[in-house]
């Protein structure tokens, strides 16, 4: 899916019409554009977020349109990220979400009857649905059926058929390559007099008759199909019409595929990424070109509320989108593959084929790196990194990237932002094997971290390298001293001299981050990327850094977010100045925009902790004389059920509520205010 995004998305309309695009690249045999790495995507956000819905709703049931529309609220930042903020009444997403915030239901909110026929139809009820067609792997009515009621949150009458055709054709790919016959299995869950049904029945019908020029067919659907005819922005018609001509076309060779796709123009990376989600299920890892999968090495990025989840590895999520299926099937999933997924910390185990997690080397000349199955410490996969003719002195790194800023990226695409995947007070391990076949000293290794701001390396103790054996390496991530972390791995240096010099290969397994965190935030080391205080997302109010704290101005509610997703008990303490308003807040086990718990000043004299479940409702109060422009250092502890609220170290609150059992932490206020926030500390308990 994302190597059709990444494909087709430099080449969007509207300004990248059919014609400009032929004249400009002619036959596309590769990404047209190179990016330092690939910021977020609308077309990746929904199926990753919206599919949360089974594990905030939908636990032990079928999802419901409802479900699903919780999921768009509690996981989106309002007017930032997630999807296309083209305007009420132009983009259809910022229209079905207004719709929902305002307290229209869904699947009212996307109707025909709310919205008419053609906001609905247009193309976002394909481009949100991928997972659900991949959590019901050989089911395609389930699998429809499940497109549809997340579909309706938004779309109506085309539009959803277009998530019913593209999630049964996913799951149909499971059991089958004939791409005809994925084809029909996807039709056969649409209505036969559809719009969508006849345009697919027409380009079919034309392939048949012309089997070796698709863009003769293209030809055809902007004749008798075109945006023409299908207005609005990216209609669902001349799309779905684009979609069955890469596949027939493209006859089941997935490159080729995404290819067609986005030569054919209109939503490009749309319909490569629905296309390309079809293909790889049908044509496997085997099918995709190394051209395609390497620089996407296993890793996008997402634009939600939470910078922890915005950090994707492809491989440790297609093992979660397997036990889901299991789930939904009703069939016990196997151990190996449970035992293999954590979804609260960092843990690479390069069992899947091809897969590297995101693993980089700073120095390609001096090192390359790739799956293996040729040596395991575990199981039957590693990470072989080949090292070539390095001498003393000479070195490069190999690492995981655990937090990105604004540098890494070449263009801003929706808006990312992120907080880290390692600690201060976190171990790091992992397995490793030297193979070296030139070179009169052994090779040695240093564990290092990097800090995001000033860029200094934190390099542990060297460790030597024992040649033909597997060696534990272990550390614990030292005080990052405010500063965040986006670099966790090794340097490899060699130790021979000019004569003969080193040559051989290293191979990493069980590579791990966990335990307990640890660490600050110093604001004075943080900056602002992507409209962001690093590491928060917020939402809502204008944020900035001032005096080295940073600094809300609101007239409503706002919240800012960080930290590890999946935090239990903790204690997370910030120090609060109360420049103007009454609500000045510290969160915890914040699971999203609706769902969190939140402490501190409410009011003249008074405290209370408030409960977020789809609406703020005071849980406890208590009184407490404060004023403004003072500092306050708010501590809150969330242990078990237990919540306790500290200001100046003094206990002021304690309650019992069991309804959220992890989550971010963060500030906020629910009035109009204005406030600092500095020193902040978090400590897992």
């Amino acid at each position: 899916m994302n190597i059709g995004i990444r494909l087709g998305a430099p080449v969007e309309p509207t300004i990248w019409t059919y014609e400009r695009i032929k004249n400009t690249y002619g036959e596309i045999t590769d990404y047209v554009k190179d990016y330092i790495n690939f910021a977020a995507d609308d077309d990746a956000n929904g199926p990753f977020y919206f599919l949360r819905a089974l594990y905030d709703d939908a636990k032990d049931r079928d999802i419901t349109p409802n479900d699903v529309a919780r999921a768009w609220l509690n996981y989106t930042r309002e007017g930032i990220g997630m999807f296309w903020w083209g305007g009420y009444g132009i983009s259809t997403e910022h229209t079905a979400y207004v719709n929902l915030k305002k307290g229209v239901p869904a699947p009212q909110s996307g109707s025909i009857q709310q919205n008419g026929q053609l906001m609905a139809e247009q193309i976002g009820g394909q481009i949100f649905i991928d997972t659900w067609g991949l959590v019901n792997p050989g089911n395609p009515k389930k699998a429809a059926d499940f497109g549809e009621a997340a579909a309706r949150v938004s779309h109506d009458g085309e539009g959803v058929y277009g998530a019913r055709f593209f999630c049964a054709a996913i799951a149909a790919a499971f059991e089958t390559s004939d791409i005809t016959a994925i084809i029909e299995a996807g039709l056969a869950q649409v209505p036969a007099e559809s719009t969508y049904n006849r345009v697919a029945r027409a380009v079919l019908k034309f392939h048949a008759e012309n089997p070796n020029d698709f863009r003769a067919c293209r030809d055809m659907l902007e004749r008798d199909w075109g945006y023409d005819k299908y207005r609005g922005v990216c209609h669902m018609i001349p799309n779905a019409g684009v979609c069955i001509l890469a596949m027939i076309y493209g006859q089941g060779d997935f490159n080729r595929t995404v290819e067609i796709a986005t030569m054919c123009g209109w939503d490009t990376d749309c319909n490569a990424g629905n296309v390309g989600t079809v293909l790889g299920v049908a044509a496997g890892i085997a099918g995709i070109a190394d051209k395609y999968r390497k620089p996407i090495n296993d890793s996008i990025v997402m634009s939600g509320i939470s910078g922890y989840l915005n950090i994707l590895d492809i491989p440790t999520y297609a093992k979660e989108l397997a036990i889901l299926g299991y789930r939904l099937a009703g069939e016990p999933c196997p151990a190996d593959l449970k035992e293999s997924f954590v979804e609260d910390e960092i843990y690479f185990d390069f069992e899947l084929p091809g897969s590297t997690h995101n693993i980089r080397i700073s120095d390609p000349f001096f090192c390359q790196a790739k799956h293996s199955t040729e040596k395991a410490f575990k199981g039957t996969g590693s990470l072989e990194v080949v090292f070539d003719r390095m001498t003393r002195g000479e070195k490069s790194k190999i690492f995981y990237k655990p937090f990105y800023t604004r540098q890494d990226f070449s263009d801003e695409r929706y808006s990312p932002v992120f907080s880290p995947k390692a600690f201060s007070g976190q171990t790091v391990s992992m397995e490793i094997y030297l193979d070296q076949w030139g070179g009169n000293e052994t090779m040695g290794i240093a564990p290092y971290i990097r800090l995001a701001n000033s860029k200094k390396e934190l390099v542990q103790g060297y460790v030597k390298l024992v040649n033909e054996e597997w060696i534990h390496v272990e550390f614990q991530i030292p005080d990052s001293e405010g500063e965040l972390i986006d670099e966790v791995g090794l340097v490899l240096e060699a130790y021979s001299t000019r004569k003969p010099k080193s040559l051989g290969r290293i191979f990493i397994d069980q590579f791990r981050i966990y335990g307990k965190a640890d660490y600050t935030i110093d604001f004075k080391k943080q900056s602002v990327d992507f409209g962001c205080i690093t590491p928060f997302a917020h939402n809502l109010g204008a944020w900035s850094i001032e005096n080295g704290a940073m600094y809300l101005m609101t007239a409503e509610t706002a919240e800012a977010y960080t930290g590890a997703y999946f935090a239990k008990d903790y204690s997370f303490s910030v120090q609060v100045n109360p420049h103007y308003g009454h609500s000045h807040l510290a969160a915890v086990r914040v699971q999203g925009a609706m769902r969190g718990y939140h402490a501190g000043f409410d009011g003249e004299n008074q405290v209370s902790l408030f409960i977020n479940d789809f609406g703020f409702k005071k849980l406890v109060s208590a009184p407490y004389a404060w004023q403004h422009d003072q500092n306050y250092m708010f501590k809150v502890t969330v242990q078990g059920s237990t919540i306790t609220l500290y200001i100046n170290d003094e206990e002021v609150l304690k309650h019992f509520d069991d309804t959220f059992a992890y989550g971010m932490f963060g500030v906020s206020t629910i009035a109009a205010a204005r406030t600092s926030y500095s020193n902040i500390r978090f400590t897992e308990i």
